[in-house]
């Protein structure tokens, strides 16, 4: 017996696992070799491609195709019609599936509606990718990025608020009360 949902439309191939909880909704396609974790929610119109990656409590809105190469640490956000590619230099004509690039999404980051993640860079942890960006090279960890190509305009909490620093270097999450440190161009999260 199955421990997840899925639409009655929804395809699943066989020689995949999802986790228990997972919900997979209209007109999705999870196809063999793939793996996705627990209590996932599979939005409309999504590709799963196989050997792609799904931590636990990954949000996947409608309309996005993940890509052969991808994977997706826990809690990660990817929104409505965001594109990865896996390929540099498609062709029609040429058949480039031995040369897929890996992209990895870190835990808990955030991919904006209709960013674009070229392939081969990967989004650090609680990274915030804005609507729209076009990522063409590694995000780091709790970066915020925006624009075509995209680049970094400041940093981001664990709850997705923009993080102000003091002189000091120390920010606090307006929602949660966490503090954070800034230190040669790199933002890690202090112990309370």
């Amino acid at each position: 017996m199955e421990d997840f949902f899925s639409h009655e439309t929804a395809v699943i191939d066989k020689g995949c696992s999802i986790g228990k909880g997972t919900k997979i909704w209209h007109f999705s396609h999870i196809m063999t070799g793939c793996k996705i974790g627990e209590n996932c929610n599979i939005g409309q119109n999504v590709v799963i491609s196989p050997g792609v990656v799904l931590g636990k409590n990954v949000k996947v809105q409608n309309n996005v195709s993940i890509y052969t190469g991808v994977t997706c640490d826990d809690d990660v956000f990817l929104g409505p019609s965001m594109v990865f590619t896996n390929v540099i230099n498609p062709r029609s004509a040429v058949n480039r599936r031995g040369q897929y690039e890996k992209t990895h999404v870190g835990k808990g980051a955030t991919i904006g509606a209709n960013a674009t993640i070229i392939c081969g860079n990967d989004i650090g942890k609680y990274a915030f990718i804005g609507a729209g960006a076009v990522v063409t090279r590694h995000v780091k960890p709790y970066a915020l990025v925006v624009g075509n190509p995209s680049r970094q305009t400041g940093w981001m909490s664990e709850y997705g608020h923009k993080l102000e620093f003091d002189s000091n270097g120390i920010a606090v999450c307006p929602e949660s009360g966490e503090k954070y440190k800034l230190e040669f161009d790199r933002v890690f999260k202090l112990s309370n």
